[in-house]
């Protein structure tokens, strides 16, 4: 158990706020003023955390903090013996085992598996496939081409989404069109790092899993799943260019380079970031009372200012 000093975590908490609040200015203002937007939105309606949330710092499973009477009565923490305050890991688990063993699984399944970059984002154009302009789940926003158009595109580039939530959101007509059928129940087998779905959803495991997971792996998966967002939508039948964003025209060759080439690129990204999240959910899982198991929890408590190891 590594032990965080007042000034230390305070210092901390700070820090994170601050870039939180730096990062999501626009969205707040936005938001204040009741302005849709084609990116922001989804990361705030589908997801769990709110701004407030996001711009909470958490130390994650496995550090305490030192003087910390505002942790131990804000729920989901105790206080130790030694007076410091850390998370309730039995709790938690108690509350959200469930979770943290489908994250696990679909996690390290994701990250075993090979990564695939052949679906040219055509998981958003299948969402409106054969669709009058009306019927889209964006209805404020324009398409690139009329619906006959699309759905030309659709039938000759194909469709190959390997994410379940993904591919539930394609209308009926485009369901058949599809390589593959993945389903919830098979979502371990489907799952794979080159799938901006899969690799926005660290941003959806880190969420759910808060506070158990550390507050700065939480907002590093967000920036990612913001830049993914943004890209998803750039290669959609959506027109975002009164945003500020210029189309992927992946229905052309060039267009699908360009595909690919930021998919690479953010199965980089996504990779340490997964990694981290494995381990910060296998240390919470280690950390849970096994019955029969005697001993401290405080057993090998380093008191420190040290920066402490991922969470």
């Amino acid at each position: 158990m590594i032990v965080l000093e007042r000034a230390d975590w305070q210092a901390r908490a700070e820090a994170h706020a601050s870039a939180v609040e730096a990062e999501l200015a626009d969205v707040v203002a936005r938001r204040d003023r009741g302005v849709k937007h084609p990116v922001d939105d989804f990361l705030f309606h589908y997801y769990t955390l709110r701004p407030s949330q996001l711009a909470q710092w958490h130390p994650g499973a496995g550090v305490a903090l030192a003087d910390a009477a505002e942790y131990a009565s804000a729920g989901r923490y105790r206080v130790l013996p030694s007076g410091a305050v850390t998370l309730d890991v039995d709790a938690f688990l108690a509350q959200r085992g469930g979770t943290v063993r489908t994250a696990l699984d679909l996690l390290t399944a994701a990250e075993a598996a090979p990564a695939r970059f052949g679906c040219f984002g055509m998981h958003e154009w299948a969402m409106v496939y054969r669709l009058r302009p009306d019927e889209s789940r964006h209805p404020y926003l324009p398409l690139r081409y009329p619906p006959a158009e699309i759905a030309r595109i659709v039938e000759e580039v194909g469709c190959r989404c390997t994410h379940i939530d993904a591919f539930r959101f394609f209308t009926p007509a485009a369901k058949p069109l599809n390589l593959l059928h993945p389903t919830r129940e098979r979502q371990a087998e489907f799952d794979q790092p080159g799938c901006l779905h899969v690799n926005m959803d660290l941003y959806k495991w880190a969420g759910k899993l808060t506070p158990a997971v550390s507050s700065d792996l939480v907002f590093a998966t967000f920036r990612l799943a913001r830049d993914i967002r943004a890209v998803d939508m750039q290669a959609s039948a959506y027109d975002l260019t009164g945003w500020g964003y210029e189309p992927i025209p992946v229905e052309t060759a060039a267009g699908r380079a360009d595909y690919v080439a930021r998919q690479r690129v953010f199965t980089e990204r996504a990779a340490p970031l997964r990694r981290a999240l494995i381990d910060s959910l296998t240390v919470l899982c280690n950390r849970g009372r096994v019955p029969g198991r005697s001993g401290s929890e405080e057993t090998g408590v380093l008191r420190t200012g040290a920066t402490p190891p991922p969470a």
